[in-house]
């Protein structure tokens, strides 16, 4: 599959201002990440950015920043606007979008969003893991409604930062996207769509325009995101203890 990865990262976090550079370790949250996704060798990979400090910290692992307008509303649209600079005529026809907190994702998770898309007609796929405890009640943790049409898999109806579909079962949506390149041309050519702006989830915009996203439900554990000062130190005693583990 002709395969490139972007990493969406930004400066500005309402939660957790510059979130992407924060130390885990003796690398920043975005070196961690980067370095995770070429793990997985599903493709090329860079990391599409609006400061030249994260920039300077992806060249220093050996990485490709691409750097992007800071005033962009979404993470995809940073995606897009970095595939237009650096693959102008075209040689990739899959891209994929991870979310540039995630500094721990297994390799697992991007095959798995790739493999959606080879094997179907949707337009975009994503993943989502069980979740088995209270989190669904946390508006940080998106839940996706799922159609399943097999065990694990279906066509995602919707997502919310409240608890859907009412009474279960819960499943959280993992920050990961693989596009077909004409759907992502065609994403962001269309104006934020007003479930999208009152949810603050850009994949709104997809089903509002009629748009289908296929989704897998993986049975592991939620890759670490790392969205509040909690996250950080989580991640950060997550990267002490397997470090302990080395």
């Amino acid at each position: 599959m002709n395969a490139l990865i972007i990493i969406p990262a930004r400066m500005a976090s309402t939660r957790l201002p510059n979130k992407m550079l924060a130390a885990i370790g003796e690398k920043p949250l975005i070196a961690h990440t980067y370095e995770s996704v070429v793990a997985s060798q599903v493709g090329d990979v860079i990391v599409a950015c609006d400061a030249e400090e994260i920039a300077c910290a992806i060249r220093k692992v050996g990485g490709t920043a691409i750097l992007t307008d800071h005033a962009l509303s979404s993470g995809t649209d940073r995606v897009f606007a970095a595939l237009t600079q650096y693959d102008p005529a075209e040689k990739y026809e899959f891209i994929i979008n991870v979310q540039g907190d995630m500094p721990f994702i297994a390799p697992e998770f991007i095959r798995g969003a790739r493999a959606i898309v080879e094997e179907s007609n949707y337009d975009m796929s994503t993943l989502a893991t069980p979740i088995e405890d209270d989190a669904y009640l946390i508006d940080s943790v998106v839940k996706p409604a799922i159609a399943f049409t097999s065990r694990n898999s279906g066509q995602a109806l919707y997502f919310s930062r409240s608890p859907i579909p009412h009474g279960g079962p819960y499943f959280h949506h993992v920050g990961i996207y693989c596009f077909r390149r004409k759907a992502l041309e065609k994403y962001v050519s269309l104006p934020q769509s007003p479930l999208e702006k009152t949810e603050k989830l850009e994949q709104l915009r997809m089903l509002e325009n009629q748009m289908t996203i296929g989704i897998t439900v993986v049975d592991q554990a939620s890759p670490i995101s790392v969205d509040t000062p909690t996250d950080l130190e989580r991640a950060r005693e997550f990267y002490a203890a397997s470090a302990n583990e080395r």
